[in-house]
């Protein structure tokens, strides 16, 4: 439309704007949503770029985790956001995925359900489907492998207990831990879980393998099957 110009960063006050808070201040004093300004650079004919970020952060309840699951076509559904600017935010987003990704993939020794989740929240985490991963520790429960057993929809994953046994049997591992997400948020397990954990915990057993945990992870916290006594 003539005359219409998206609002830009050089058009804001010396004190709106992000980018010279970054230096100033540095990148932790900015919001989630000035960061994502930055990313963008301006935003609509009526709205600054840090009032669409915060517009867009606002409905998916200011999770970043949330905001992940966006896809291009929900981005470009504002006002303001077009495939360039759309595609900068999932670049992003898919780039602090992969450094997540790489820091869970240092040696790490297993102390507790939560440094469990800890290690495995940048695999699992932000997915929209299942997946059923295992863990194989040595003696010193130090993680030898981590790897994805199988993917499946919504609310369900098979798993071949077969494959879980001899991977650990070739990784000379004398324990393991199921993990798999719950999309859907909800920690409580499922009649399915409990029977998948109570099958592979006889055929671990037959073997002398000891299964230490199952641990069912959602985007905001995890349920230990240990934890709560019925493992």
């Amino acid at each position: 439309m003539d005359g219409v110009k998206n609002i830009t960063i050089k058009d804001w006050s010396s004190l709106d704007k992000p980018r010279e808070k970054f230096i100033d201040k540095g990148a932790r004093s900015l919001s989630d949503s000035e960061l994502i300004a930055i990313l963008i650079g301006s935003g609509s004919s009526k709205l600054t770029a840090v009032d669409l970020t915060k517009l867009i952060l606002s409905d998916v309840n200011n999770n970043l985790v949330s905001l992940g699951k966006l896809s291009l076509e929900d981005l470009l559904n504002y006002n303001g956001i077009g495939e360039s600017k759309a595609i900068t935010i999932l670049a992003a987003i898919e780039l602090a995925k992969r450094y997540r990704v790489s820091d869970a993939n240092i040696e790490t020794k297993i102390s507790s359900s939560k440094s469990l989740y800890e290690l495995m929240l940048p695999f699992l985490g932000g997915l929209n489907h299942e997946e059923f991963w295992v863990v194989y520790l040595n003696t010193a429960n130090k993680v030898l492998a981590k790897e994805q057993i199988s993917k499946g929809g919504i609310s369900f994953t098979s798993v071949d207990n077969r494959i879980i046994l001899k991977r650990a049997l070739n990784l000379n591992s004398v324990s393991i831990i199921a993990i798999h997400n719950h999309p859907s948020g909800n920690l409580k397990p499922s009649s399915a879980d409990i029977n998948l954990t109570n099958k592979l915990k006889l055929a671990c057993d037959s073997l002398e393998i000891k299964l230490l945990d199952h641990i069912i992870i959602t985007d905001t916290g995890y349920y230990s099957f240990l934890d709560e006594n019925i493992l």
